[in-house]
């Protein structure tokens, strides 16, 4: 594990030297959170609009804005550069496991993370915004943003060191998109259409929002929050395995 963390205060490094980096990481989901604010507050007034649970809507949609900036995480890109430049074979052939190897910028998007979470749900509560299950409620949802950001890392690694390649490691992480849009981003689960829900049901990031949601409207709910984690646990020990192995295998 000490291995892990030296890479992972590598990538950190790597970060603080390209704050520009960071713009779209903020600027995005804070964007995107005002504009469906905009569009949609005044068909879900907070007095009359029972999933709101008494908050704006803002409360209701600040969760997509924590998991769109979760998924804007560069370490694949400065991945692929190392792979590029050969520094990584250089790391391979130094006894490091495999595992940190992964691990180390997993670690630095993960702390990044952290740090954007917070500053965005503290700009949410600073217009209105509050968190109804308290501070370990808070801490809970800043936690379960950052290993979702460490899940999407990991695949996006996982693009990088199978093909090597820049411009398919960015393209492939646009397959959030879709996964976002195919949840109850604006809606409760069961207010969608049937074919719809069928497909947000499916979609294991609806139950990352909803836990998260659920830290933000209501009192802690176990029944909506262990979902959430057991989705980040069992994806992230899945992109894990499949890193190491990749690694193992490469040449």
């Amino acid at each position: 594990m000490n291995q892990a963390w030296v890479l992972g205060q590598r990538a950190l490094r790597e970060a603080w030297r390209t704050p520009d980096a960071l713009l779209p990481t903020l600027f995005i989901p804070l964007f995107f959170l005002v504009v469906n604010v905009g569009q949609a507050a005044k068909i879900f007034p907070s007095a009359s609009t029972e999933f709101l649970h008494g908050q704006g809507y803002g409360a209701f949609q600040l969760p997509s804005s924590l998991l769109l900036a979760a998924s804007f995480g560069t370490a694949a890109l400065f991945l692929v550069e190392e792979i590029e430049g050969g520094y990584f074979d250089k790391l391979r052939a130094t006894p490091i496991s495999r595992t940190s190897l992964v691990l180390g910028r997993l670690i630095g998007d993960g702390v990044k993370s952290v740090l954007i979470t917070m500053a965005i749900i503290v700009l949410g509560i600073v217009f209105g915004i509050s968190i109804a299950s308290g501070a370990l409620g808070f801490v809970l949802l800043v936690l379960l943003t950052a290993l979702w950001a460490v899940v999407y890392v990991g695949a996006m690694q996982l693009i990088a060191l199978k093909t090597r390649s820049a411009a398919a490691t960015n393209s492939g992480s646009l397959i959030f998109f879709p996964l976002l849009f195919l949840t109850p981003n604006f809606v409760p689960r069961d207010q969608l259409t049937r074919p719809m829900e069928i497909a947000a049901s499916i979609n294991p990031v609806t139950y990352v929002m909803e836990a998260m949601r659920s830290f933000i409207l209501e009192d802690l709910n176990w029944h909506k929050i262990w979902p959430g984690f057991l989705v980040v646990a069992v994806l992230g020990a899945l992109v894990l395995a499949l890193n190491v192995r990749v690694i193992n295998r490469y040449d």
